[in-house]
């Protein structure tokens, strides 16, 4: 099956709006050692300031889930996408940690939204036979912003400041809301649809469905691991690993160009072998990555590198498979409401990791980061869980009639 013009069209809008979202809360990973020293912050408080973000989108998706299927899609994404340039400007004039963790508070009310709003509008359009490709495509948004947002995210920071990267991401995000408003189509042929009218309602049978409890289970363990380990991700480099500020924008550079070319190959992989099947190997040799990464002292730029390589591509593997997977489990009058629910409990359980991370982890007076082998293992602990979960997941879509594996070639 091959994309037509507008469908190749929707697929690079959505991938470069997910690139601005994605890289506004990545970005305070790198910036972590900066925050640390020039606001005077602990790494409790750094962790306050990234899980602010995902406690307000967690809220934010639970109140739009009532009305998620009652608008078009486009004028919902306009809104909540309008609202997230405002909150980035926020963060770009910010000049204290008050200040910063308000404005994470606003950006993350409209933007831990959108995710839902773009998963529902791509469920909409594309079949789940397609669903793989077009996941490896707009996921590609993480590893574009570890190529060009970080690295030139960091440069900026190092000569203007950190408040200049999100100013750079403010003048990315207008030139998409323009595309967006003059290009794309209305996007609702889901109110054709009989629903619940009552947004109450709505959402209480949404939640109440013992098929999509099964999913939001899953999504809650889900979004441990990157809460966890990433904000964390450039301080250990710097101080535990030995890698020079002013050499971390070439391990995310290789990395992102990496995981730019694996991200289309595994939904592709995905959609040629079974979802579940990419997302199972993914996830264990994840594991093994991560026990390897956390443990490490003093280690030389090419193997940081190669493990950061490796670990992107497994998390690319689960991210785009299991996305695959759960947008099939929601019928269409409820995508809206299941997609802003499933945001919002990925956001809250990640908010509640980037809180217990900033506990467990501590930086000595030296600048190492201790425990963070710890950490490490309860993000491994999820991981597992999360295999058990999606096992149980893919099953009900299988027994549900949802093609979950390709089928056999027909005998000649």
């Amino acid at each position: 099956m091959k994309f037509t013009g507008y469908q190749t069209f929707v697929v690079a809008v959505l991938a470069f709006l997910q690139f601005t979202i994605v890289l506004d809360f990545m970005i305070l990973s790198p910036l972590g050692a900066l925050l640390l020293q020039e606001l005077h912050i602990t790494t409790a408080q750094f962790g306050l300031v990234v899980s602010a973000y995902a406690f307000s989108a967690g809220l934010s998706g639970i109140l739009a889930a009532g009305f998620a299927d009652k608008f078009d899609r486009k004028k919902l994404l306009m809104f909540f996408y309008s609202g997230f340039i405002v909150g980035t400007l926020l963060c770009g004039v910010a000049s204290d940690y008050h200040m910063l963790l308000v404005a994470r508070v606003v950006t993350g009310l409209f933007g831990g939204v959108i995710g839902s709003i773009s998963f529902a509008i791509i469920a909409d359009l594309f079949p789940f036979e397609m669903r793989g490709r077009v996941m490896g495509f707009v996921q590609t948004a993480f590893a574009a912003s570890q190529v060009m947002g970080i690295p030139v995210g960091l440069y900026l920071s190092n000569h203007w400041g950190w408040h200049s990267p999100f100013l750079m991401i403010v003048a990315a995000a207008l030139l998409v809301w323009f595309v967006l408003l003059f290009r794309l189509q209305p996007i609702d042929a889901h109110l054709k649809v009989p629903s619940e009218q009552n947004p109450i309602k709505h959402i209480v049978a949404t939640v109440s469905q013992p098929r999509y409890l099964w999913a939001f289970l899953t999504t809650m363990l889900l979004s441990t691991g990157g809460f966890m380990l990433m904000p964390f991700g450039s301080t250990f480099s710097v101080h535990n690993l030995g890698i020079s500020l002013g050499r971390l924008p070439l391990v995310y550079m290789v990395t992102g160009i990496s995981a730019m070319v694996v991200g289309p190959l595994l939904g592709r992989l995905s959609d040629a072998i079974g979802k579940y099947r990419v997302f199972l190997a993914g996830s264990l040799v994840c594991t093994v990555i991560i026990v390897i990464y956390c443990t490490r002292g003093i280690t030389p730029i090419e193997v940081v590198i190669l493990l950061n390589v490796l670990l992107f591509a497994c998390i690319m593997a689960r991210v785009i498979s299991s996305q695959s997977l759960l947008s099939a489990v929601p019928a269409m009058k409820d995508r809206g409401a299941f997609m802003a629910i499933n945001a919002a409990i990925q956001q809250l359980s990640g908010g509640v990791a980037a809180s217990i991370a900033g506990l467990i982890v501590v930086q000595t007076p030296g600048g190492q980061l201790d425990r963070y082998d710890v950490l490490g293992y309860v993000v491994c602990a999820a991981v597992l869980c999360t295999i058990g979960l999606m096992y149980k997941v893919n099953a009900q879509l299988a027994a549900a009639g949802t093609e979950t594996a390709p089928r056999p070639a027909p005998a000649r």
